[in-house]
């Protein structure tokens, strides 16, 4: 679905979500992004310092402001494509300077932001390493605007705000949309960067570690819990952990196939961090075997290059629930397993991808079922 939303400098853009198909019309803005906008078209701030953009999901924020050169910060691969793609379809040069999670900060030049934009990030982890990231950065002059739903802002998020930065309120509701508003406190000392959450992988002797950003993070997912008991052994192929996550698939992949080779994939530059921390601490004999590439399911990956595809498929993309990212890495597994290869992956049983399944490779089996998962295995036959 197209916006065509009102520029400060006049004009108008016109934005698209990301991956792009025709049969999915998920909006590629939102009422916070549209908030923010109009905030900035009636409010005085310092043009003359950096500005820094976080979590502009598909670019509505950064190209709206680029010919203010912005830092745009993001942990999402595919953020880092929509931007690129929108900037093109509307005739944009790259003004700005990509950022990703684990950059180091600060993040644009020795002076301080004037002005910091934030949609607000769904886990209140990232939220917390992102705000005690600028409490290092932002300057006595600095003013940070947040944006989310206004469901989704509550007391002990303006807490965290006030906690990290300093004095913080709120605007009125507009379209179900609200924007924080907070400035350093004068006498407030930087806040160290979270370290990685850090827990034992049951049964093994494993400890595994996870940046902010990465599902699941305090403890092990139920579904890879369930995939764990069915993964192959004495495997000597090509082997794709596909939406990795904390990597915790492959590296038991790793670990039970000592002749594989597993490369780890995953759009979030936390996730791929994590997954290559847990390989290196927890098997570091096996590193010359791991890959790790932070990619959009597989672009780019040559085809027949695989022999199999773990897979553990989110069905939502930011606050959107959808089953078309868990279509695109079905569909991209087909184009890159070689005949005769196999996708395995673990769903909740509802989501019925069965069906989607037999549609893509003309087959699949149920390797396992319990109450609320399934695993199951396509075979790459034509």
């Amino acid at each position: 679905m197209n916006l065509h939303l009102p520029l400060p400098q006049g004009g108008v853009l016109q934005l698209q979500r990301y991956p792009r198909s025709a049969q999915h019309s998920l909006q590629a803005w939102d009422a916070a992004d549209e908030y923010i906008i109009s905030e900035l078209m009636s409010r005085e701030w310092d043009q003359s310092a950096p500005l820094l953009i976080l979590n502009d999901g598909f670019g509505a924020l950064t190209l709206a402001l680029h010919h203010h050169s912005p830092c745009s910060f993001t942990d999402s691969r595919v953020a880092e494509l929509a931007l690129t793609a929108n900037a093109r379809d509307n005739g944009l040069e790259p003004g700005w300077q990509p950022l990703n999670s684990l950059s180091d900060w600060p993040l644009c030049d020795e002076q301080a932001p004037g002005l910091v934009l934030m949609k607000l990030p769904k886990t209140k982890a990232l939220l917390e390493y992102q705000l005690a990231a600028l409490s290092r950065v932002m300057g006595p002059n600095s003013l940070l605007i947040a944006g989310a739903k206004a469901r989704d802002i509550h007391s002990s998020t303006l807490k965290l705000f006030e906690l990290h930065i300093g004095p913080t309120h709120t605007s009125l509701a507009r379209k179900k949309a609200r924007l924080i508003f907070c400035r350093p406190a004068p006498d407030k000392r930087p806040t160290p960067l979270p370290a990685p959450l850090s827990w034992p992988l049951e049964g093994t002797d494993f400890i595994i570690h996870n940046h902010a950003n990465v599902f699941s993070r305090a403890s092990l997912d139920i579904g890879a819990r369930f995939m764990l008991e069915h993964l192959p052994t004495n495997h000597d192929g090509r082997i794709i952990d596909l939406g990795c996550g904390n990597g915790v698939l492959g590296l038991m992949t790793l670990a039970r196939n000592p002749e594989a080779r597993v490369t780890f994939v995953d759009e979030s530059y936390m996730a791929m961090a994590s997954a290559r921390l847990n390989v290196s601490e927890n098997l570091p004999e096996a590193e010359p075997r791991a890959r790790f590439m932070v990619n959009n399911c597989l672009d780019g990956v040559a085809a027949d290059s695989a022999d199999l595809i773990l897979c553990n498929p989110p069905f939502h993309q930011q606050q959107a629930i959808t089953d078309h990212i868990a279509w695109q890495m079905f569909v991209d597994a087909k184009r890159v397993l070689r005949h005769g290869g196999h996708l395995l992956l673990v769903a909740n049983r509802h989501l019925d991808y069965h069906q989607k399944l037999k549609r893509l490779f003309g087959n699949q089996r149920v390797v396992a079922s319990n109450r609320k998962f399934v695993i199951l295995r396509a075979t790459k036959i034509s």
